[in-house]
């Protein structure tokens, strides 16, 4: 493992250097970007961290330093939908020092959360007192039950299209179903898999081929459901946060284990990805062709990045200021071009039917902070963002059992929400609000189930 890290940091060394010496602006400036940028990705991964540092790292240096210094090396400089920044030295630096303070922001919260906790080394045997002996009596119940409900929502919601990434609803159910369906195919069904990992983990004392199985349907599933490409970010939360679960609960494991989920994963995601990229191409006249569908599938490797389009686009914006601030938090969600669509950049989605589709470019919160233009409320807001995280995340592992599977899992959620940031902002209460229903529901089936089990023992 220490070999493949050090292979990795010479090659992210060997792509600096290089970005370095293409890099138009001021040297130095790029030097504090992927200073920061990679201390952020270092520090994210360290034994003190929790799992928000380890999502928000990746997802910020994939969106930023990656894609900036593919960009710069590779395609001349070009970015795609970034506004008025006009390529200039100085539009380069201003975006880069914009960057640099937002993550400089975050590593402070990082600082300040580790001083005050910190995940323990060991974990109790027994936390879960309703919960693990009804999944231990019932367990084969429990995995086909969830498999087929998980199936059921997941067709049932790609027939009527109830909720779909970038779709209008066809079908809108009454009593607030709708939002029940938008909940469990976003995290719902995922974080119940996720304790299905986690139960299945404690009562075996191992890591177990069931647990992946369950974790893999329920992603392919909702993935393809909603029609969206995610499935690696709620998926490889549970793997990521099940590998960190090992030491705490003194598990045993294998390489082949590992392997084998891997290759299992790999090959699920791929399918997903390839399947959605074919609906959401193909139409009533004619089916897409696969080099179409393949070639659709390679751009996301760099362009599904939400972060550095966003920021050069703001910090290069003739209005940038307090008042267009003010603009963007108003926004609320309508048919029509987003704020960031139809005032910040050329939008790529001008001449769609809002009718029947709902597509928006997204700025993600860096460039949402950096709306008024100044650099101490970037620091302050990014270390806030990073503050409530935290924050929620502890929350979640002594509300969920000490679950650090549904740690890994919402805290993924969180992360994705801060990096797609900046459409009705002033919606995200109500993820966080689905985010604490989530945790309170398994908080008090474990409490009714513990009260049933006792009463039959009386």
């Amino acid at each position: 493992m220490k070999r493949l890290l050090y292979v990795a940091w010479g090659l992210i060394g060997i792509l600096a250097l290089w970005t370095l010496i293409e890099y138009p602006g001021r040297w130095y400036l790029y030097l504090l970007f992927t200073l920061t940028a990679n201390a952020l990705l270092y520090l994210g991964f360290r034994r003190d961290s929790i799992f928000f540092d380890a999502f928000i790292a990746v997802l910020l240096w994939l969106g930023f330093w990656w894609k900036l210094s593919v960009r710069v090396v590779f395609f001349d400089e070009r970015f795609n939908y970034a506004g008025h920044f006009d390529g200039s030295p100085e539009a380069f630096d201003r975006s880069l020092l914009a960057a640099s303070f937002a993550f400089a922001g975050l590593i402070a919260a990082r600082i300040v959360r580790a001083a005050l906790f910190r995940y323990p080394a060991r974990l109790p045997e027994q936390w879960t007192p309703g919960l693990l002996p009804f999944y231990a009596r019932y367990r084969k119940p429990v995995l086909f039950g969830f498999v087929l409900f998980a199936a059921a929502i997941a067709v049932s919601n790609l027939y009527f299209a109830i909720y779909q990434r970038g779709v209008i609803p066809r079908t809108v159910l009454p009593y607030g179903l709708s939002g029940v369906y938008s909940w469990l195919l976003l995290f719902g069904l995922a974080s119940f898999a996720g304790v299905i990992v986690h139960l299945e983990f404690r009562l075996r004392n191992e890591t177990t081929y069931s647990a992946v199985a369950v974790s893999l349907v329920e992603g392919f599933l909702s993935s393809v459901s909603l029609l969206s490409r995610g499935m690696i970010l709620n998926t490889g939360a549970i793997g990521y946060g099940a590998l960190r679960a090992l030491a705490p609960h003194a598990m045993r494991t294998s390489l082949r284990f590992w392997v084998v989920s891997f290759v299992a994963f790999t090959v699920a995601f791929a399918c997903s990805v390839i399947l959605v990229n074919y609906v959401r191409m193909s139409s009533p006249q004619a089916s897409p062709a696969f080099g179409e569908v393949r070639g659709m599938t390679e751009q996301l490797l760099l362009e599904r990045w939400v972060g550095m389009e966003g920021v050069m686009a703001v910090s290069s914006h003739p209005q940038q200021g307090w008042a267009l601030f003010r603009e963007a938090l108003q926004e609320v969600p309508a048919r029509k071009l987003s704020f960031y669509d139809s005032r910040i950049i050329t939008s790529p989605y001008a001449d769609f039917d809002f009718n029947k589709h709902n597509f928006i470019s997204l700025p993600g919160v860096v460039a949402f902070l950096f709306y008024p233009g100044s650099f101490a409320f970037l620091v302050a807001g990014m270390f806030v963002f990073g503050a409530v995280a935290a924050a929620v995340e502890v929350s979640v592992f002594k509300l969920g059992g000490k679950n650090l599977i549904l740690c890994a899992l919402l805290a993924q959620v969180i992360a994705s929400r801060y990096v797609h940031f900046g459409y009705a902002p002033r919606q995200t209460y109500l993820l966080f609000g689905a985010l604490y229903l989530n945790v309170f529901l398994i908080y008090f089936a474990d409490k009714a189930l513990a009260y049933w089990q006792r009463s039959r023992r009386v």
